[in-house]
Formats: C-alpha cells, sequence, structure tokens
C-alpha cells in the first residue's frame, strides 16, 4: 500500500504502533484501513509471536509497513524521536514505565512533537495498585463486574472470547480516545496523552446494567434477567439437528409475531412479561424449537420481525445471503475477515487483506521525514533490521 494509493477518511495521518499484541495491532489496522499511514516499529531481534501465525494470516502485518529497529543504539533512539517528530500519532500498549525507560515517554515525545498525540493501551491504566500487574481480557472483565454477570443461570461466569475486555473496552476505546484528542488538537494545536484502560472501557460498556442493577431493574446474578438469558424470549435454543436458534424478541410486537408463528400457547403469549411464567414458558419454547431443524426454523422466521436468527458458525457466516449481499466479508485465499467497519459515504476504507511486502518502507520512512539516504546507512548499520 504505496503512500499516493491511500485513500479513506485517514487519508494524511501518521502513526506510529509500537509492535505488540490485541488490542494495539487491531486500533493499527483499522487506522491503516480507514487511510492512516502506519508504521509498525518492532524489536530489531523480535522472536516469533505468541500465536505464530503464517503472514497471510497475521493481521498485525497487514496495512502497514514493519520497521525492525534496535532502540538500544544511539542511532536507533535518535530515528525512533524522528520520526515521532514527523508523526501525528503514536499508539502502545506496553506496561506503564516501559516507554519512559527507553526514553520515548510523553514527556520526551512531546518535546519534539508538541502536537503528538500519544495513545497507551493498558489493561489496568497508567495508575492505580495493579497498574503494573499482567493480565488478559478476562483478568480485566472479572474486575469490571461484567464476567459475573456473562452465563447461565446455575453455572459459572463464561469467557465471551476476548471481545469484550481487549476488543470493546480496549482497542474501541483507544480509537475514539485518539480521534477525539486529534479533534481537540485541531483546536488547540496541541498533543496529549490518552490513557485507555481495559479494565475502563469493560466497565464503560457495562453502564446500562449498572443503572438497572440501581434502579432496581437487575438482579445481581446470572441468568436472571433480561439481557442476560434470563428471560425465555431472549436466549438460544437448539434445534432438532442439535444445533441453534437465537430467540430475541424484547419488545411486545415481535414477540407476538414469535408466539404466532411458533406457535406459543395463547396463556404465554398473553403474558411476556410476568415473570413468574418464565420457566413454563422457557420448557414449552425449547420443546418446540426442538421439533424442526435450525434451517427449518429459520425459514419459518425469515421474512418476518420476530428477531430470530440462525446461529451460524464462523464457517457460515460469510456465506449468508445477507452478509454476501452487503460484502461483510472480504477473502483473500484461505484468509476470510470482516471487511472494513464502518462504511463511509464518501472517503471509503481499503481492507488490507494481505501483509506488506517491505518495498514500500523507505515511501512509508520518507512520509515520517526520514530520508532513504539515511534509512539505508542504519540498515548498513544494523540498527535497521529486515
Amino acid at each position: 500500500m504505496g503512500e499516493e494509493k491511500r485513500t479513506g477518511p485517514l487519508a494524511g495521518l501518521k502513526v506510529i504502533e509500537m509492535a505488540g499484541l490485541g488490542p494495539v495491532p487491531l486500533a493499527a489496522l483499522i487506522l491503516a484501513e480507514m487511510g492512516a499511514t502506519v508504521l509498525r516499529v518492532d524489536r530489531l531481534k523480535a522472536g516469533a509471536s505468541f500465536l505464530n501465525l503464517p503472514p497471510e494470516f497475521d493481521l498485525d502485518r497487514h496495512g502497514r509497513e514493519t520497521l525492525r529497529l534496535d532502540l538500544k543504539a544511539p542511532d536507533g533512539l535518535a530515528l525512533m524521536r524522528d520520526l515521532a517528530a514527523g508523526a501525528d500519532v503514536l499508539i502502545e500498549g506496553f506496561r506503564p514505565g516501559v516507554m519512559e525507560r527507553l526514553s520515548l515517554g510523553p514527556d520526551d515525545l512531546l518535546a519534539v512533537n508538541p502536537g503528538l498525540i500519544f495513545g497507551r493501551m493498558t489493561g489496568f491504566g497508567q495508575e492505580g495498585p495493579l497498574a503494573e500487574r499482567a493480565g488478559h481480557d478476562l483478568t480485566y472483565l472479572a474486575l469490571s463486574g461484567m464476567l459475573h454477570a456473562i452465563g447461565p443461570k446455575g453455572g459459572k461466569p463464561v469467557p465471551p472470547l476476548n471481545l469484550v475486555a481487549d476488543y470493546g473496552g480496549g482497542t474501541m476505546f483507544l480509537i475514539a480516545g485518539v480521534l477525539a484528542a486529534l479533534f481537540e488538537r485541531s483546536r488547540s494545536g496541541r498533543g496529549q496523552v490518552v490513557d485507555a484502560a481495559m479494565i475502563d472501557g469493560a466497565a464503560t460498556l457495562g453502564n446500562l446494567p449498572f443503572a438497572l442493577l440501581a434502579a432496581g431493574l437487575w438482579q445481581d446474578r446470572r441468568g436472571s434477567n433480561l439481557l442476560d438469558s434470563g428471560a425465555p424470549f431472549y436466549d438460544t435454543y437448539e434445534t432438532a439437528d442439535r444445533r441453534h436458534i437465537a430467540v430475541a424478541c424484547l419488545e411486545p410486537q415481535f414477540f407476538d409475531a414469535f408466539a404466532r408463528l411458533l406457535p406459543l400457547d395463547e396463556t404465554f403469549a398473553r403474558s411476556q412479561y410476568d415473570v413468574r411464567l418464565w420457566p413454563a414458558m422457557r420448557v414449552a419454547i425449547a420443546a418446540r424449537v426442538a421439533e424442526k431443524n435450525r434451517d427449518e426454523w429459520w425459514a419459518v422466521f425469515a421474512d418476518t420481525d420476530a428477531c430470530v436468527a440462525p446461529v451460524l458458525s464462523m464457517g457460515e457466516a460469510p456465506d449468508h445471503p445477507h452478509n454476501v449481499a452487503r460484502g461483510t466479508f472480504r477473502r483473500a485465499g484461505k484468509l476470510v475477515r470482516a471487511a472494513p467497519a464502518p462504511r463511509f459515504s464518501r472517503s471509503a476504507s481499503t481492507p488490507a487483506l494481505e501483509p506488506a511486502s517491505g518495498r514500500g518502507r523507505i515511501t512509508t520512512l520518507e512520509a515520517f521525514g526520514i530520508a532513504p539516504s539515511r534509512a539505508e546507512a542504519l540498515a548498513i548499520g544494523g540498527v535497521i533490521g529486515e
């Protein structure tokens, strides 16, 4: 993806990504697909990654060039500071203090570029008693109160993949903070630090259940509420072929359509929100759903507003007619991945479906103000790697 080919709403934005795992690489990919020029800076002698994916499947390498750099060498540190001087944004996901120990902390880099947006992604934030501790999505979700609410009644909490804290509370809040800081810079001319913590983001995503709990409309136990499988009309049910359908007819008009087409006994159909009937209603729905295969039920509900959907596997989802019509997924060889989102009416994002070849590294460095001759000299001197 050469500099001249970039389109999208963020075309012209220059971003440095300090290589890492999880939320920061996904943020970098999204920014790159929106048109930003992203340079991923990795250690000179970085070993195999945690997952060690082949390059064609490793989205951490897609959409941007990678610069392997010796940050312990004076020339490497000088190059890093000059890159920051030519950047709009730097994002990193190290533990608190790591960038400072490299002499690349906010004070160091804002001194050379007062307009730099310095995005910091951690699990626990830059301060607090757990700030130095390691963790993963499940750790932060557990401490936000949200993991306690996810799982079946009488069962244990269930990990919702790593979608909630890592990517919902992490990636998306980091991007929102960076873009908000860029907007503020357009008025003030000044950069600033964005402190995005996954525990904060996961807790923020839970604002509705917290509000319902305070209002006395939520029970602080799993599987007992409107949105956590406690309601029989907001849950999944096994079909005759041992697959599942998702039933989500919360509002009365949608429940009416569901009850009519299932069909559901009139006693239940007239009493959607009578909690006393919910156990018996669940048994009745489960028994009826078990009479047909998943796709047979989809044929019944597909053209209605009953809010019923087949639970598709990851292998099936890209071929669903709606996803095909919208181009929700993109394919590149064996790789199937989501297309960029959201969509823009004029400045479309460009999906990054293959790893950078390395041929555009010099062009990318030039975009950050680094002359090709300097880059070549540093490569010869072993400061820059392949």
